[in-house]
């Protein structure tokens, strides 16, 4: 991180220089950690530069001109996401940041560091990558912006750009620049795009016009690409914009994708195939590289709120196959689970034990991106590898998909008996329409893994939006509970579930929320945090909020569905505020809601209505949302009538 550190290590200069909008942890958990210690095992000499003053380009020179490349990141998170709620207001801290402090990254992270980058050195590559450039890979809506934005890499006039489970591409690339630089052909990597002025003569466009292409354009030359609606189609018509995800997420699975190439202005970006998930050995490899497994001693014992998060837990797989249309996951990590080996997992909770500061014999989690899908699999590689479905498990589990949870819960035995650990816990979400196949995994779970509580995401209870959140009903919420309690009743624990719900999420109406915040008040829950729907880049939920179109069912010129969004500020905050139905400051806001609804039997002390008549002194001044008194109330249109 300094040149006092590249001389105490003999170095006149770095081969690769990692430029990233987070502080630098060295664990597996952090992206820029498992870049730089992947390169590094490849044997090149990796500089990094976190967090740096984008001012101008002082910070991107401190430590010399790297011989390969800038590889540029905002960090674990999208930078904008980092930075703003679901309101677009400005977020008062940073996880990622020394003492959680605020503004240490700039809006658009990756396109301020790249033009830094280049700025320091001109004729220096540059590589994008992490989970900002994977997101906005192609032409994409920009919640923040309220417009269709340009891919990144164009955007950032960067090289390349890596996106998913980039391992392979990363060490790939390397070789290859370190032996002919950039004047080569990089087009048979995967997960990887660049910008090229015409499609090469060998290939076979196909159209995602074309309605054959939605499902395959079964063309049969050997080598295809699909085009997706050019940048300036995708900017005029909201329905080619629906199409374009449409296609993009359906061509995901690393099986049967092909190339997609989308065209902005004279210039065309090309995107390689998704990657091959990393296998079992291959993953084992990443998480057993020689990580300092904590916050660069530079820090000097700040607190690090993400490191103080995730420094006692294990992740033991990638990837999800949940399809929720909301999420980023899968179009990061893709559908295909990854699974690190019991031996790799087992050997990391030791290295805690005996390693990590301030362990008490607690993992705070052992998990993923969802808790219970460790080494869940297609039954039939053959099948899995032609497979064009959205999800696994929904409109419900295909038959085709190994369910078993007996590897988690033997996994879940050893590490639990490993000397020196008190208790596992399993902090992240448990998919527990999966959960339900398998009771005595539920029993298992209760007994040894849960603290008093279980986190759990039904989302919603209308079929509306459920539909288009791609999750199951709430009947599978409401079996899984049931095992639930009879497990905490048998293994006499006094435990609860806390379910998470979404707002504002397209296709839910106000009636739809309505009957959300009654089922919260029948079954006695009082959410304290919730959460409001957040347009993600590339999220095919996303294209629902921008076009108004249903991207999950073939989008045909003037025969798409239809999708009702929730992009007004007063109904946005009257959604979140059927999910906080409880607190007085929200009463005066429903009560109008419910008149204008006809649903003033609602309005009452009665326990099967929803908000009380009378209002408690000193409430119902502030509206939901404006917590802070800094905070300046931004304008926004609601059906046509602006705030007050």
């Amino acid at each position: 991180m300094s040149r006092a550190e590249m001389e105490a290590l003999g170095w006149d200069s770095c081969d690769v220089i990692l430029v990233t909008g987070d502080a630098y942890i060295d664990h597996p958990s952090f992206g820029m950690a498992i870049v730089g210690r992947l390169l590094e095992a490849q044997g090149f000499r990796v500089g990094m530069i976190v967090q740096p003053d984008w001012q101008n380009a002082e910070d991107f020179k401190k430590l010399g001109k790297p011989n390969l490349f800038f590889g540029v990141t905002s960090g674990n998170m999208d930078s904008m996401v980092n930075r703003y709620t679901a309101d677009r207001r400005l977020r008062h801290n940073d996880s990622y940041t020394p003492d959680g402090e605020g503004g240490r990254r700039p809006d658009r992270a990756v396109i301020v560091y790249a033009q830094r980058c280049r700025e320091a050195f001109s004729d220096v590559p540059i590589v994008l990558g992490g989970i900002e450039a994977s997101l906005r890979r192609i032409a994409h809506y920009d919640y923040w912006s309220d417009k269709i934005r340009r891919s990144v890499l164009l955007d950032a006039k960067a090289d390349l750009l890596l996106y998913g489970n980039a391992e392979r591409a990363l060490v790939e690339v390397a070789h290859r620049i370190a032996k002919k630089g950039l004047a080569q052909d990089f087009s048979d990597i995967r997960g990887l795009a660049f910008a090229m002025d015409e499609t090469p003569e060998d290939f076979v466009e196909a159209p995602a016009d074309d309605l054959d292409g939605d499902e395959g354009a079964r063309l049969k030359a050997e080598k295809v690409v699909v085009r997706l609606p050019a940048y300036e189609q995708v900017v005029g018509e909201a329905e080619s914009y629906a199409r374009a995800s449409r296609v993009l997420h359906k061509e995901s699975n690393p099986g049967n994708a092909r190339p997609l190439v989308q065209k902005h202005g004279d210039r065309n970006v090309w995107l390689t195939a998704p990657p091959i998930p990393l296998t079992t050995p291959e993953m084992d490899a990443v998480y057993g590289l020689p990580y300092a497994r904590a916050p660069h001693p530079t820090y000097d014992g700040a607190k690090i709120p993400a490191w103080e998060m995730i420094r006692h837990s294990v992740t033991i797989m990638r990837g999800c196959f949940g399809g929720c249309s909301f999420c980023s996951i899968t179009e990061h990590e893709g559908r295909i689970i990854q699974s690190r080996s019991q031996e790799s997992i087992l050997k990391e909770i030791e290295i805690i034990r005996d390693k990590t500061e301030g362990f008490t014999g607690i993992i705070s989690d052992i998990g993923g991106p969802t808790a219970n899908m460790y080494r869940m699999a297609c039954k039939d590689r053959e099948t899995e590898a032609v497979c064009r479905r959205l999800s696994c498990v929904y409109p419900d589990i295909c038959k085709n998909l190994d369910t078993s949870h007996d590897a988690l819960i033997e996994l879940y035995r050893k590490a639990r008996e490993i000397k020196g650990v008190k208790k596992v816990m399993v902090a992240s979400g448990v998919r527990y329409d999966l959960a339900v196949k398998s009771p005595a995994y539920i029993r298992e779970l209760v007994a040894h893994h849960v603290g008093g509580y279980l986190k759990i995401a039904p989302e919603h209870t209308e079929e509306g939006p459920l539909s288009k959140m791609m999750k199951p009903g709430i009947g599978a919420y409401d079996r899984f509970k049931q095992l639930f309690d009879q497990a905490a009743r048998a293994a006499k624990k006094d435990y609860f579930l806390i379910p998470y719900f979404i707002a504002a999420h397209p296709g839910a109406t106000d009636e739809d929320m309505m009957h959300l915040a009654l089922w919260l008040k029948r079954n006695k829950y009082r959410a304290d945090q919730v959460q409001t729907f957040l347009p993600s880049p590339m999220a095919l939920a996303t294209a629902m909020y921008h076009s108004g179109f249903n991207p999950l069912k073939p989008v045909r010129h003037g025969a798409s569905e239809k999708v009702e969004a929730i992009k007004g500020l007063r109904q946005r905050r009257l959604h979140k505020a059927f999910l906080r139905y409880h607190d007085a400051e929200n009463w005066p806001i429903l009560r109008e809601a419910l008149k204008n609804m006809g649903r003033a039997d609602l309005i009452g002390p009665g326990k099967h209505q929803l908000v009380p008549a009378w209002q408690p002194a000193g409430t119902g001044v502030k509206s939901e949302g404006l917590r802070h008194r800094n905070d300046k109330a931004r304008k926004f249109l609601t059906k046509g009538v602006p705030l007050p």
